[in-house]
Order: structure tokens, then sequence, then C-alpha cells
């Protein structure tokens, strides 16, 4: 039972050793432990504090990305609109050109069809006037041979100028 219950030599040994170790760490150890544990606790709250902040920073940083994200998406879709009309704008000035061209085409198409084909009217009544002129000498030489065909044609000529 020794082992149990300790003598009352020990105990005062004890006692006298742990107010000896507990005036030593007052005198000595408390106040730069005191502090350690202050500027720790400073520390702590200073990295909460900051933590804090850093996450209302991160939401207004959020908040400010989602804006920007969302006016960026506008924007986008403000300049595809635009290049669509853009784009429309561009065909139907394209078509409306190209059937302006076809029409000044088809009208001097036309224009050097009828050219033409006056020309070759024109042409072909030459050739006719001419073929009959050639006609008329040949009939005419073959009709006045003699002198009496010239006289009756002379004649006939004379009295259908009287008579107009």
């Amino acid at each position: 039972m020794d082992l149990v219950t300790p003598g009352i030599g020990l105990i005062f040994w004890t006692t006298i050793i742990f107010s000896i170790l507990l005036f030593l760490l007052k005198k000595f150890a408390w106040k730069p432990i005191n502090n350690a544990v202050k500027n720790r606790e400073e520390s702590i709250k200073a990295a909460l504090s900051a933590a804090d902040k850093a996450k209302d920073e991160m939401l207004l940083l959020q908040a400010d990305n989602e804006k920007i994200i969302k006016e960026a998406r506008n924007e986008r879709d403000l300049m595809m609109k635009e290049a669509k009309e853009l784009k429309e704008a561009i065909i139907s000035e394209a078509k409306e050109k190209a059937e302006m061209e076809g029409k000044k085409l088809i009208e001097q198409a036309r224009k050097s069809i009828q050219n033409e084909k006056s020309s070759a009217i024109n042409e072909i009544k030459e050739q006719v006037a001419q073929l009959s002129v050639e006609i008329a000498e040949k009939i005419l030489r073959e009709e006045l041979d003699n002198d009496q065909q010239q006289k009756a044609l002379m004649n006939k000529l004379l009295d259908d100028i009287k008579l107009n």
C-alpha cells in the first residue's frame, strides 16, 4: 500500500518544488507565453478578418464577373444581330445590283438586236431595190430592143404624166 498512499515528506517536497516551479514560470515564462498566446490570438483574428474580407471581395468579384459576362453576352448578341443585318443588307444590295445589271444587259441586248434587225432590214431593202432596178433594167432592155417599142413606151409615159 505504500504505492497508493504517499508519505508526508513526499507531499512536502512535491509542494515546495511545485511552488518553486510555479514561481519561476510566473517570473520568467508566464509573460512570454502570455504574449505569444496574445500574438497568436491577434494573428488568428487578423487572418479571420482577412479571410472574411477576401470572401467579401470574392463575392464582389464574382458579381462583377457575372455582370461583365452578361454585358459581354449582350454585346456579342448585339454584334451578331448587326452582322446579320449587315449580311442581309449586303445580300439585298447585291441582288438589286444584279437585277439592275441583268435588266441593263437585257435592254442592251434588245437594243443591239433591234439595231441589227434594222440594219438587216435596211440591207435587205437596199438589195431588193438594187435587184428591182437590175430586173427592171433587164426587162426594159428586152422590151425596148426596137425603136417602135421605145416610142410607144414614151408616148404612154407622156400620157400618164399629162393625166396627173
